[in-house]
């Protein structure tokens, strides 16, 4: 079997600027990046803002395993596939980070024949968005060792600063760092670390704009820490919130390119799924919804994670609601959520599907908590027998969704075309969306909300910590926030052991922080990596450019 980037390599893909004609983008709103590569300049929203908007459908998954379950994959295979019905479709992506890349995670792109392209690039440096970000983020960083270096005006208490460095890169040398050494030109010593750039504040700010001047005031909202009264200190404090838009300039336009049969593709920011909200740029998703009849999103991770923000966060400040959502699943990786072990995932096990089904339907529950019509795509791997098949789709018609095997690794489009037939037939359904809580609750009623409904948890502890920094946003005026779990992506629970669908757990909130200019207010429950290690052979061991530019290992 070929290798993703053998398949990436040898696609026929078509100039980009035949793309944004073929999906109504005129040449005035389009800033090439080469022959294949597109940002769609801001000009275009004058056009289309009274436009209707197209069908909205959401992609969302089990909670993932070691087994792969395939989301990326089966969102580009989705929209390939509705083109293939003669629908007019688009695709919106996150962009990948390249600490995954080098790492042991790999890229966003999809893979096998349904992939998004050109895959080297957009793996790598792309559009340099990553890059803005960093310069955007690094800028305030260093602002703030300025100013205490100049005399401190704001009073910053160098011991609450809560602001981070970042790089591009799993780096874990620099999770904790001391800045300033060196003397007295070299600024004030203190304690400092990084996070890899997918994890900044700013990224998730730029996914959550809705233009270039709330992109510039959420900016100037950001908490870089809190003076001797405990008053926190913004970048608008430190005057250089216009600067740091400026950076993003570009990074705030939408990046078009294309999927191996030309579908149109939006892949546009990448906030973690955990420690942020998981899901690609609204300017991106609104700008498709306006130019196709059927855009097919994702949001990272299971539906405990991603599809929850992507209602409770995203679509809320877009003004959004999805016509469908499809969840993702697959027999092995049901098989896991039953107890099986990697090494058997091979062997017929049904009585253990069926255990492991109880994850998958969890999360049908909890779409259904959203009044948005399911469908569930069954990824299918040689290994899964007819009756295993059966017995899922069994499951699904017990709980009053559709299911439909899904090939789009192996066949492309042609692989999911009865899934896209099952996703319009979703779509034409009533949606009765509605959010899982007000914003204007407290943040402990939003917190148990969460955890309960979607998760599953018979309550809610908080450290002695957590409970002061929710008395802290509450006294400051900071709680009318939507929430932010921080939560492994392996269980439902707070604990990666706990597979399946746990019950009886309660979940510990260890630390509450809020993230003004975003717009969310993270809890944090486990421990979450915000700055990612290399494994023992990172990807980048494999990873190699000829003579002739022609890349290989890459995934």
């Amino acid at each position: 079997m070929k290798t993703d980037i053998q398949i990436a390599q040898e696609a026929k893909m078509k100039p980009i600027m035949d793309i944004a004609q073929d999906v109504g983008i005129s040449e005035e709103e389009v800033e090439l990046y080469g022959k294949y590569k597109a940002k769609v300049n801001l000009s275009i929203w004058d056009r289309l803002k009274d436009k209707a908007d197209g069908k909205l459908v959401l992609v969302t998954a089990i909670n993932p395993t070691p087994a792969g379950e395939g989301k990326s994959t089966t969102t580009v295979g989705l929209g390939q596939a509705l083109a293939r019905l003669g629908k007019r479709s688009a695709i919106a992506l996150r962009e990948p980070s390249l600490g995954p890349v080098f790492g042991i995670k790999g890229g966003a792109a999809g893979g096998g024949y349904a992939q998004v392209v050109p895959m080297e690039d957009i793996n790598l440096h792309f559009t340099g968005d990553m890059h803005a970000i960093t310069t955007a983020n690094n800028l305030l960083s260093a602002a703030i060792d300025n100013h205490i270096t100049q005399g401190n005006a704001l009073g910053i208490d160098m011991r609450q600063i809560v602001w981070k460095r970042v790089m591009d890169m799993n780096d874990r040398a620099l999770r904790e760092v001391v800045v300033g050494l060196g003397g007295k030109a070299n600024g004030f010593v203190r304690q400092d670390g990084f996070m890899i750039t997918v994890a900044s504040e700013i990224m998730a700010i730029l996914c959550l704009s809705t233009g270039m001047m709330d992109l510039k005031d959420r900016l100037s909202r950001i908490i870089i820490g809190y003076n001797y009264e405990n008053k926190p200190v913004t970048a608008g404090d430190l005057k250089v919130h216009g600067a740091m838009a400026l950076l993003l300039k570009d990074a705030i336009k939408p990046n078009l390119v294309q999927t191996l049969e030309n579908t149109p593709s939006f892949i546009h920011g990448g906030p973690f799924a955990n420690i942020a909200h998981g899901c690609n740029s609204i300017m991106a998703t609104k700008l498709g919804l306006k130019l196709v009849d059927y855009l097919i999103t994702e949001a990272g991770f299971g539906a405990d994670l991603g599809a929850e923000k992507f209602m409770d966060i995203k679509c809320r400040y877009a003004g959004i609601a999805p016509s469908a959502v499809v969840i993702v699943a697959t027999v092995r990786a049901l098989k896991m959520h039953g107890g099986v072990k990697k090494t058997d995932l091979g062997q017929e096990n049904v009585p253990a599907l069926e255990k492991g089904f109880e994850n998958l339907k969890k999360h049908i529950e909890n779409i259904n908590k959203f009044g948005v019509p399911v469908v569930v795509a069954m990824n299918k791997f040689i290994t899964d027998t007819e009756a295993e098949l059966a017995k899922l789709t069994d499951l699904c018609r017990i709980q009053g969704v559709e299911a439909s095997i899904c090939e789009v690794w192996e066949k492309g489009g042609e692989g999911g075309e009865d899934l896209a037939s099952k996703v319009v037939e979703a779509c034409e359904k009533e949606s009765n969306f509605k959010l899982l809580y007000d914003a204007n609750e407290s943040i402990k009623d939003k917190i148990g909300k969460i955890a309960k409904e979607i998760y599953g948890a018979k309550g809610v502890q908080y450290t002695g910590k957590a409970e002061k920094e929710i008395k802290l946003l509450e006294d400051l005026g900071l709680d009318k926030y939507p929430i932010c779990m921080a939560k492994t992506q392996y269980s439902l629970s707070d604990n990666p052991d706990l597979v399946g669908r746990p019950e009886g757990f309660e979940i510990t909130v260890k630390e509450v922080r809020v993230s003004a200019g975003a717009g969310f207010i993270v809890a944090l429950t486990g421990d979450i990596m915000v700055m990612p290690g290399l494994p023992k052979i990172p990807s980048a061991e494999k990873i190699d450019i000829d003579e002739k530019g022609v890349i290989t290992g890459l995934f």
